[in-house]
């Protein structure tokens, strides 16, 4: 057949003749998978050589023939990346049959194009080299590749305990001194170090502890419906005080919705504070760092996004493997294990979730997003405080608050949302235009005294931005304005100006009279 008459083939054609072909080959095991790597086709050989028949495996992740160690390492992945790149990816490797045995093969992965030459799928072709003479070396090589790696998981475990037993004495001790009455303020910043430098030393023999029992296959999820928004807080605030020190700026965005998944929520939390404290670490003084929780389509997303030192292109496919080190740039330290981004890469995934980084480059900052498959409200799963009937005020509005005290923004955040209102908090000027500038709101409350850029610069700069006349903005003082105060009002461009605390009835009231969103 001429390269002309292949291009002539039905998609139709072109199925029909590798079922002719995976039937007749039955000394190899060949099966078809998505672009995903779920299972479309298994055929003859596959059955005989996994066990599994057709009815019980399509639609499976074809991970599950891989060994435990292939899969931690992120080798089925690979393999589909490799093959997309180049055309074909080879390897020998263990596999997994239904009844747990393994079986050393050699196996091919390809991909498939359809009549417009778009990629549809791949085909993997494997050969059983069990019997060899060659392979018997092989085996016998990573036999003794496994027992190396059972004897490093085994060393991991042993030196999280041996390193927690001192840490608790340390621990104690520290906390006598801390009942002890002094004034002594060398004794005080003395104690203060050492209960951070503990609590670093906690952490790190924490996830030692988890990554020895993953790949054990011995941590245990404890899973429920879980209602994201609060584990997210909850994480949130944990690292909070670490934000606070290094004076980044933290923002937090939250669907006025329930988000419902199924996690065990003690580690979602654990992922969620790991990659907040990456973030507030690989981030220099005074940086901005933003969490964003939303819903795309069936998937709830987590994205923790900063300005910090970023990823260089030839250290991000690796950035989750165990023990690799972001270095953000010469002569610079940032500490760690390298084991925070592998352990949160797995727990996400024994979640039925992924774990993805972007980043633009060395200086350029990091993204990373968490995506789990969103759960149907479970019955009886009902929020305990609601506003009575009546109480809501008009259509739902986007609202920015722009204010720097914590505790003032987070409870009028807090409680705007218990309205229905859709609110995004910055704690600085800049990065409120920035904010309002990706998503433009219905209403903007601007604390006039904000540090660096205040209320009124950031007003003028947002009046100069397109599309922004009808937004109304509302000043926030807390200062009862003067003559002078309320001409600069009128300056710059506000609607309304409101001394704290504010009223909130009269600012609800003063919701209502705004009309339909601009399209």
């Amino acid at each position: 057949m001429t390269t002309d008459d292949a291009n002539l083939l039905s998609t139709q054609e072109m199925d029909e003749r590798f079922d002719l072909l995976a039937t007749d080959a039955k000394e190899y095991a060949i099966f078809l998978v998505g672009l995903s790597g779920h299972l479309l086709c298994w055929h003859t050989g596959a059955e005989r050589l996994f066990g599994y028949q057709s009815q019980e495996i399509m639609g499976m992740h074809f991970s599950r023939f891989f060994s435990s160690e292939d899969v931690f390492t992120g080798q089925p992945e690979h393999e589909l990346k490799t093959a997309s790149a180049d055309g074909r990816a080879d390897s020998s490797c263990w596999q997994v049959r239904k009844d747990g045995t393994r079986f050393w093969c050699q196996s091919v992965v390809t991909p498939l194009f359809d009549e417009k030459k778009q990629m549809r799928s791949f085909a993997r072709v494997m050969h059983d080299l069990t019997e060899t003479e060659v392979v018997q070396a092989q085996r016998k090589r990573a036999d003794g590749l496994a027992e190396a790696n059972r004897n490093k998981e085994e060393f991991m475990a042993l030196l999280s305990h041996e390193l927690r037993s001192p840490l608790s004495p340390i621990v104690n001790a520290l906390n006598i001194l801390r009942q002890m009455r002094t004034n002594d303020p060398i004794i005080e910043q003395a104690g203060d170090i050492i209960g951070r430098q503990v609590g670093v030393m906690v952490r790190l023999v924490d996830d030692l502890l988890d990554i020895s029992r993953i790949t054990k296959g011995k941590l245990r999820l404890t899973k429920e419906p879980i209602e994201l928004r609060v584990v997210v807080n909850h994480a949130a605030e944990t690292v909070r005080p670490l934000m606070d020190s290094r004076k980044h700026e933290f923002s937090i965005s939250l669907p006025t919705q329930p988000l419902w998944v199924e996690a065990d929520p003690a580690r979602m939390e654990q992922v969620v504070v790991n990659l907040l404290n990456n973030a507030a670490k690989y981030t220099d003084t005074r940086g901005l760092i933003r969490l964003t929780v939303i819903q795309e389509e069936a998937e709830a997303v987590i994205r923790v996004k900063d300005n910090g030192v970023g990823i260089t292109p030839e250290l991000l496919p690796h950035v989750f493997e165990l023990f690799t080190q972001i270095d953000g740039s010469l002569g610079r330290s940032y500490g760690g294990l390298g084991i925070g981004l592998a352990l949160a890469r797995n727990l996400v995934e024994m979640h039925e979730g992924r774990l993805q980084a972007f980043s633009a480059g060395l200086g350029k900052g990091c993204e990373f997003t968490i995506k789990l498959p969103v759960l149907k409200a479970p019955s009886g799963q009902v929020a305990k405080t609601v506003l009575e009937p009546g109480q809501r005020t008009g259509r739902s509005l986007r609202v920015l608050v722009v204010e720097d005290n914590i505790d003032a923004g987070d409870s009028l955040s807090l409680i705007l949302r218990l309205y229905g209102h859709d609110v995004q908090l910055a704690r600085t000027g800049p990065t409120a235009l920035e904010m309002a500038s990706a998503s433009r709101p219905d209403v903007v409350l601007l604390d006039i005294g904000l540090p660096g850029m205040d209320g009124y610069q950031v007003a003028k700069h947002l009046r100069a931005m397109p599309n922004f006349k009808d937004v109304m903005m509302c000043a926030l003082t807390g200062y009862t304005p003067s003559e002078a105060d309320r001409q600069r009002q009128q300056e710059t461009g506000f609607d309304h100006y409101y001394v704290k605390p504010v009223d909130l009835a009269k600012l609800l009231e003063v919701f209502k009279a705004i009309g339909p969103p601009v399209l």
